[in-house]
């Protein structure tokens, strides 16, 4: 039987193992085993991707493993390396040192490091709302931005071409002018690993398609002898495993990866937020978001302790784990110990492994990951909303990358004012035969009453739209007839009041009371509102038994003079 929630909350680490029973153990091998069949083509190719060597994806994952399973509440969340986040922070430490050199991986591994401490701090101080920062317009944007990055890095591999540098777009210039030159054999091992992957995941995710296709491409190096035609390979992986070690960077190297560990922390936090809440441990319950900023936080502390990256949740291997039988973070502590062995035992097996091989993988992430259905839809049904969908994916892929990333956040955060700004003054009017108020509108059949004017703001009263609400509603006032001897502001909607907007409702009230307009406040139901009246002195311009618990009543009460 489950340990009762009191109990399992009260788990200091590995909460996600506090219900394991006996009767978990035969799923959770087979999820970590499948979990551990699509990580390790899936890891290489990420390290691959950042400019490190294959096995520094594997500790990558071993450390998210472990971390999470330490840390985190989510039973089924795989956190490793991620295509969305190593395009961003490897073109922020190619700033700074030469791909696949110590130095280069010295400055991750301190990257790890402050990203880890940045969520461990977003979750001990329950900073969770920091997920809701890119709406969903912004998101979608960003991942096709992230796409392109992903495909045009890939491209070279595949074609079998050298990798030019320069931005995106003079990159995709310079392969489009050598495509004559492309390698027949690398092209066939990458769109025939794409073909294999994309084919896999159509008929059943739980299917290794990646690391099948590796296996196949793998013999054909070999059977072929295609090293000799131009077909490059992995090389001779070292099974080390990973020790703790400290990068050695001189401090103000520190403050300078400052700015980008705050922004791969921010894109984890949404990623881990969106994933933990699409794979819930218990239906009945909230994702515990704050919980799984501990674990994945210290995913990247163990990843910069063990010499590699940042680390972030994955959708896709995290609904692997929950649809082939997984019930507890064992099976993402099975998998990670698969690929210790991997490293231990049969490095050597991974020395023929072609790149093309791993860039058709990327090139299938970097096309799962648009979501063109939903682009789709955002185009139909919200046009501006799209532009932002454009404007985002277009900065990501003109800007250096983690510009283009500052630039979508900031995207997203104007977005949110400018909808806050646009919350419109609304008038009410009295439906016959009830006491209810509704707002006016071509299909709301209803009354005005002489001299008692209802308005309402809905949405937050904030310095971005008080002084707009305060001239609205002596506007309202001014332009009916008869001149209203009673004012009702309906505020159900103003679940805030900041100070500006509070200093606007007494200049407000003072000016009708001046005017010999009656003010009443109905439907003040936010805790946070009902405060701000408090703390701002509101009641000494607004009788306290002016406020009301629904328009009706105010009218009833006030209206009858």
């Amino acid at each position: 039987m489950a340990q009762p929630p009191a109990t399992r909350a009260s788990w200091p680490i590995f909460r996600s193992l506090a219900g394991f029973q006996p009767s978990n153990l035969p799923g959770d091998l087979i999820a970590g085993l499948t979990l551990a069949a699509i990580a390790i083509p899936e890891q290489m190719a990420t390290a691959r991707l950042g400019g490190f060597s294959p096995q520094i994806g594997f500790f990558a994952f071993m450390a998210g493993s472990l971390g999470f399973a330490m840390l985190g509440a989510n039973r089924f969340l795989s956190c490793g390396a991620d295509s969305t986040i190593t395009p961003i922070f490897a073109a922020g430490l190619a700033l700074m040192a030469t791909a696949g050199s110590p130095d280069y991986q010295s400055l991750a591994m301190a990257l790890a490091l402050m990203v880890g401490a940045i969520m461990i701090a977003g979750g001990l101080f329950k900073l969770g709302w920091i997920a809701n920062l890119l709406s969903t317009p912004v998101t979608v944007g960003f991942l096709a931005g992230i796409s392109v990055h992903i495909l045009v890095s890939q491209l070279p591999g595949v074609l079998g071409l050298t990798t030019p540098d320069g931005p995106t777009l003079y990159k995709l210039g310079v392969l489009a002018e050598n495509i004559g030159q492309t390698n027949a054999y690398t092209l066939a091992i990458g769109l025939g690993v794409l073909a294999l992957v994309a084919g896999s995941e159509k008929i059943s995710a739980r299917i290794p398609g990646a690391l099948i296709g590796l296996v196949v491409a793998t013999i054909a190096v070999i059977a072929g002898h295609l090293e000799s035609k131009g077909v490059k390979v992995v090389g001779i992986v070292p099974g080390s495993l990973p020790k703790p070690s400290f990068p050695d960077i001189a401090p103000e190297r520190w403050i300078k990866l400052l700015s980008l560990a705050i922004l791969i922390a921010i894109v984890v936090m949404v990623q881990t937020a969106a994933t933990t809440r699409s794979f819930l441990s218990d239906p009945d319950k909230p994702a515990d978001v704050d919980r799984d900023f501990l674990g994945a936080g210290a995913g990247s502390l163990l990843a910069g302790l063990f010499g590699a990256f940042p680390v972030n949740a994955s959708p896709p291997r995290t609904g692997i784990v929950s649809e082939t039988g997984g019930r507890t973070q064992l099976s993402g502590l099975f998998a990670a110990a698969i690929v210790l062995a991997l490293l231990a035992f049969g490095a050597t097996l991974l020395q023929h492994v072609p790149d093309a091989a791993l860039g058709g993988v990327l090139l299938f992430v970097a096309l799962r990951i648009i979501r063109v259905k939903q682009i789709i839809t955002i185009f139909r049904q919200s046009f501006y909303e799209f532009l932002l969908v454009v404007a985002t994916a277009a900065a990501i892929i003109v800007l250096p990358i983690e510009q283009g990333v500052a630039v979508g956040i900031a995207l997203s955060l104007l977005h949110g004012i400018w909808t806050t700004t646009q919350g419109q003054l609304a008038e009410f009017v009295h439906v016959p035969g009830t006491t209810i108020w509704w707002p006016a509108g071509p299909h709301v059949t209803g009354e005005r009453k002489p001299g008692i004017a209802v308005v309402g703001l809905q949405a937050p009263l904030s310095f971005l739209n008080a002084e707009g609400f305060h001239g609205g509603v002596l506007k309202t006032i001014g332009h009916a007839t008869p001149k209203p001897k009673l004012l009702v502001i309906e505020a159900s909607g103003m679940i805030e009041i900041d100070f500006t907007a509070a200093q606007a409702l007494r200049d407000l009230f003072r000016e009708c009371r001046d005017d010999g307009v009656t003010v009443a406040v109905a439907r003040l139901e936010s805790s946070r509102a009902q405060d701000a009246f408090e703390r701002f002195d509101l009641y000494d311009v607004l009788q306290r038994d002016h406020v009301f618990r629904s328009v009706d009543e105010a009218v009833r009460t006030l209206g009858q003079g």
